[in-house]
């Protein structure tokens, strides 16, 4: 029998045995909506000890998948990038979804079905629906990943995003985002980041009550709206408009 061997791309078993084990997944999950948590906080999430928690997050520091952010005395974590964000939200897609065993986890499985972050870009219903009002405006065109037309240079430079700036970043510009919930594409990478950046600093969308969770505000359905409305307007006017 010939043994026949084939050279791997990448070892990918270390990166799958450290988001295996069920505490470091939690951990992992966690700070999926992109903020640093102190060890304590992500203990109480994965259900286990502070040492035990330590041990784990020496582990995924070792394994590159978390970072720490040093505030004087204190550490905080979080994930080490954009591209664990995405390896995540596979999994969650092609994993099986979790049993609803109360009405507690109902209402948050609808919060996070409705508006959540995928790491630093909107997520959910709401994540799909600015995707599809971006397409509809003319600011995007594309099917998997997608690229700002002349239209929407204005129109987002109207919405706060500096374009330009967004492209000299190294990350993707403007993948689709398959989200896991929809089945559907949101707007990823850097521009999904600063365009999701640039609305909640204008207030369409603020921080829920649960982690991950966004809500969207009255200001945010009436802004969403305007752009499925403003195909042939102005920057100018669509802000003034929204307002």
């Amino acid at each position: 029998m010939v043994t026949e061997h084939i050279a791997a791309d990448a070892d990918i078993a270390p990166v799958a045995a450290l988001i295996a084990d069920p505490a470091r997944a939690a951990i992992l999950t966690a700070l999926l909506d992109g903020r640093a948590l102190a060890a304590g906080e992500l203990a109480r999430v994965a259900g286990v000890s502070p040492p035990t928690a330590s041990a784990h997050l020496a582990r995924l520091l070792d394994g590159g998948m978390v970072a720490v952010v040093a505030q004087g005395r204190h550490r905080y974590y979080r994930l080490a990038g954009p591209e664990v964000a995405e390896v995540l939200e596979v999994l969650a897609r092609v994993g099986p979804r979790p049993q609803v065993r109360s009405l507690r986890q109902s209402r948050q499985a609808r919060l996070l079905g409705e508006a959540r972050t995928c790491y630093d870009h909107l997520a959910g219903r709401a994540g799909v629906e600015l995707l599809g009002a971006l397409l509809a405006a003319g600011y995007l065109v594309g099917q998997e990943a997608f690229e700002v037309t002349e239209r929407g240079e204005g129109g987002l430079t109207g919405l706060g995003v500096d374009v330009d700036a967004v492209r000299d970043t190294r990350r993707g510009f403007a993948p689709g985002c398959l989200d896991w919930t929809e089945r559907r594409f949101h707007l990823g990478g850097a521009l999904g980041a600063a365009v999701t950046c640039a609305l909640m600093d204008r207030g369409w969308y603020r921080r829920g009550v649960a982690r991950r969770v966004v809500e969207v505000t009255e200001k945010g359905r009436k802004g969403i709206a305007a752009i499925y409305a403003c195909k042939e307007l102005t920057s100018h006017a669509l802000v003034t408009e929204m307002r």
